[in-house]
């Protein structure tokens, strides 16, 4: 007896292609995402991000970034108001890389960033994969991107207005989220539901930022 093969329906093979390819420059069944957060991150930012993904069905990984010095084994980060968040690992450089890394802002925590030899290492081969997506809000576009050459001269990108003198191209740029190639940028606690809810457009669809924005009561977006 011949056996048979099955053959998905035209309609069905659409519907996954469409779920799963919604991005040019996402690849991934379930994205995934990295949120390094040290000592001093914002933490409007780094809980908005991570709360805002995690109900796209984004795959999350919260990544402790330690000071020189800390005592190893400690998840816990004391955020910029003293609120404390625990991490669910330590920095691994040598995981694959996620479909996305976004850094909160937080002046303490964005130095911390800015000093880790292992992260800027990871960013720079996460910029350079034009595949992937590299994010960062407040000030960590400046300290840690600009500062350490992750930002082009020809890219468009926005910060904390403190900071924007460090960015190229600031008289063009007018949005408070800024898209350009693989890399997207902020401006601070304000900011951080519109850029969190433009990280889900990218990775997953606009049509599930939209029924985000919605069930947040975030008009506008």
């Amino acid at each position: 007896m011949q056996r048979q093969h099955s053959v998905l329906p035209n309609t069905l093979l659409w519907l996954l292609q469409r779920h799963f390819v919604a991005n040019p420059l996402t690849y991934s069944i379930s994205p995934k995402v990295l949120v390094p957060i040290a000592n001093g991150s914002e933490e409007i930012e780094a809980v908005t991000i991570i709360d805002v993904l995690r109900r796209a069905n984004i795959e999350v990984k919260v990544a402790k970034v330690a000071e020189k010095g800390e005592a190893e084994g400690n998840l816990v980060c004391e955020m910029s108001r003293g609120v404390k968040l625990v991490a669910d690992i330590f920095l691994d450089i040598s995981a694959e890389l996620p479909d996305m890394i976004v850094l909160p802002g937080g002046l303490k925590g964005a130095d911390t960033f800015a000093a880790s030899k292992e992260l800027l290492d990871l960013l720079k081969r996460q910029k350079e994969c034009k595949t992937k997506w590299l994010a960062a809000i407040c000030a960590s576009p400046s300290v840690v991107l600009a500062r350490n050459g992750l930002i082009a001269p020809d890219e468009w990108a926005t910060c904390y207005p403190r900071f924007q003198p460090e960015l190229p191209n600031q008289e063009k740029v007018t949005d408070t989220v800024v898209v350009c190639g693989n890399l997207i940028t902020s401006q601070g606690p304000g900011t951080t539901m519109q850029f969190s809810l433009t990280l889900v457009e990218k990775l997953v669809s606009r049509e599930k930022a939209d029924e985000l924005a919605k069930q947040l009561i975030h008009y506008g977006y």
